[in-house]
């Protein structure tokens, strides 16, 4: 079976949930159909035309990239605009574009832990609002036949995340009863006569957003005509992603000197300072893209410096009075990081559910800004 642009959301969901993005966002697919077919996937940085119409030359069904081609609804698809040329190119070519934006900004493992590993930094805290999941308890009644597979198609349908695990279950045994009615068919007993089972109940923990396709996946592996399942609310949690990081920087620094390596680590030509450079550093923030929303944020953390891209003069003027100092190193360096991280784990994660399909990145993608210099 030839997989389609609905299996790679899949994957792609799993790797970056859709409820970790912003309310503001818009992630997700973006122009395409979920049922077209896929055996070349591309990942880019941005949606431009010459990326699209690379990404066609080359037979390529799927584009996946960070930042999203439609912020805002359209009014008209006007092929002389450049975003209505990307959306006739892409439906007369059927090539799907998705976006994995501000989700792939917040999940474990997404752009700003890369960001900080590639800085050297430990004990990541999350630096803006922790996302909180609302979660449902779902506990289901299963004989002891079925056990493995219900455990299958619960975890493979995405429940049992908590944190950085998976597969997240409790089980206990116990005896279930019940007398099927005289027009039922049931998988074990005879219309009228109690029963007595030996059955397994399942607990296991699953998103709110999961919950309908666990449940589809649960009915599809489950025996029993009417199958027994609680579902609990549970209290929103804290998960540990979010917008951001905070992390230590050992052994501890100048500013100047770890401005230098944050340049060397990143391969940058320039990176722009705010600062004394002689001040020592060990708690660095970090965010990917645009950070100058996260300034106060920022100034809360304890940190001594700030990593992002896009900082504004009155950003710099905030920091230079509250003595923290600022590394700019753009917006396109600070994320484009993530497109071969990205690759490989979807690569892997495809390789896993066992179709054929070649990921590639687009290598021309360069950063908008030239540095001049005398």
């Amino acid at each position: 079976m030839t997989p389609t642009v609905s299996d790679i959301i899949g994957i792609m969901e799993s790797l970056a949930p859709r409820w970790l993005a912003e309310s503001w966002d818009n992630v997700g697919l973006q122009v395409g159909d979920p049922q077209w077919p896929v055996e070349t996937v591309w990942l880019a940085l941005d949606p431009l035309p010459e990326t699209v119409a690379a990404a066609v030359s080359a037979g390529a069904q799927m584009l996946i990239t960070h930042h999203p081609l439609l912020f805002r609804p359209l009014s008209s698809v006007d092929v002389s605009t450049p975003v209505g040329t990307i959306v006739y190119t892409a439906m007369a070519h059927r090539l799907a574009i998705f976006s994995a934006h501000t989700n792939l900004d917040s999940v474990t493992g997404g752009i700003n832990d890369i960001l900080a590993g590639r800085l050297g930094l430990d004990a990541l805290t999350v630096l803006g609002d922790e996302k909180q999941a609302e979660a449902i308890k779902l506990a289901v009644f299963v004989p002891q036949t079925h056990e493995t597979a219900v455990l299958e198609a619960l975890v493979t349908a995405g429940a049992g995340c908590i944190g950085d695990y998976s597969g997240c279950t409790f089980r206990s045994v116990g005896k279930g009863t019940f007398t099927p009615g005289s027009r039922s068919r049931p998988y074990l007993g005879q219309p009228g006569r109690f029963t007595q089972v030996d059955e397994v109940r399942i607990e296991t923990r699953v998103t709110r957003e999961r919950l309908a396709e666990v449940v589809t996946a649960l009915r599809k592996a489950h025996p029993y005509e009417t199958m027994a399942f609680d579902l609990y609310p549970m209290q929103p949690h804290e998960t540990g992603q979010g917008i951001g990081r905070v992390g230590l920087l050992d052994p501890p620094q100048t500013l100047d000197a770890f401005a230098e390596a944050v340049r060397c680590a990143l391969g940058l030509p320039t990176v722009r300072v705010v600062g004394d450079g002689a001040m020592t550093v060990n708690r660095v923030a970090v965010c990917s893209g645009s950070g100058g929303g996260l300034m106060s944020a920022v100034f809360a953390s304890g940190a001594q410096v700030y990593v992002t891209g896009d900082l504004r003069y009155h950003d710099a003027r905030d920091a230079q009075a509250r003595g923290v100092g600022l590394i700019d190193i753009g917006h396109f360096a600070s994320e484009h990081l993530v497109i071969d991280p990205l690759a490989d784990r979807l690569a892997a994660a495809i390789a896993e559910a066992g179709w054929s399909i070649a990921i590639k990145t687009y290598d021309a993608e360069s950063d908008p800004f030239r540095v001049l210099s005398s």
